[in-house]
């Protein structure tokens, strides 16, 4: 897959979406943002990540003083904007090139580490705008499982702690019913001293959710219920429902 071209593509489909957007219109699976402070969002990130990058930073920017972080006013210079964004995204990492270390949320990583991040980020908050403006949500299967797999990366980077995703000894499997994307459409999760721990095996966990990659990715990232997202859970579902508890950020 490559990254930078899906983050364009992606990027674009949101701007696409808010078009004809009333930017008031408050999203439920963002309680505290309406459209216009979700794209805002998504737009700011994206320059602030190219900040990091450009900078070389070994630690994080202040998001309030990343250049040029508010839109325009009208639609068509805000979708600019936002596009504008990747653009400078993806420059600062050519320029600083793919494989220098910059800081990230999971410590020192290469500057290409930034797009992925900011790809998986958008397809999110674009499915935040669609749910908001009730249009349904499309994603291919490839990319809603490696949104999946970044997902898990991130959060078993997270310090160990009592608020470990699961607990020392519990085990989760998602498995996406798309059988064109073998191994990558399996996750094997595993609580371990204080955080996880994943692969792509298959093996008989003590709660195992099931159904289509996008559909998995939404729950996993509560845009959805498992129901609302046509998964089926078998086992021990109060693992599933900790999993869901404790990663939120």
């Amino acid at each position: 897959m490559n990254f930078s071209d899906a983050l364009i593509e992606q990027n674009r489909l949101l701007g696409e979406a808010i078009r004809q957007a009333d930017f008031a219109l408050p999203v439920p699976t963002c309680p505290e943002w309406n459209i216009q402070q979700l794209f805002r969002h998504v737009g700011r990130g994206d320059r602030w990540a190219a900040q990091i990058v450009g900078e070389q930073r070994d630690s994080p920017a202040d998001p309030r003083q990343v250049p040029n972080g508010k839109p325009p006013e009208d639609i068509d210079g805000a979708i600019e904007w936002l596009n504008d964004g990747v653009q400078k995204l993806l420059a600062a990492v050519a320029e600083t090139g793919a494989h220098t270390p910059v800081w990230t949320f999971t410590g020192p990583q290469p500057a290409a580490w930034w797009i992925r991040r900011r790809l998986h980020e958008t397809t999110v908050h674009r499915a935040d705008a669609q749910l908001a403006l009730d249009v349904p949500f499309d994603l291919v299967a490839d990319l809603a499982a490696d949104g999946i797999s970044e997902w898990l990366g991130l959060m078993s980077a997270r310090p160990a702690g009592a608020t470990a995703p699961l607990d020392n000894g519990a085990t989760l499997h998602l498995h996406a019913s798309e059988t064109d994307l073998g191994p990558d459409g399996e996750w094997f999760i595993r609580g371990e001293e204080g955080t996880v721990a994943w692969d792509h095996s298959h093996a008989k966990a003590d709660a195992a959710v099931r159904g289509p990659a996008s559909g998995l990715l939404l729950a996993i990232s509560r845009r959805k219920s498992a129901e609302e997202a046509g998964l089926e859970i078998l086992g021990d579902r109060q693992v599933w429902d900790t999993w869901l508890e404790r990663t939120q950020f």
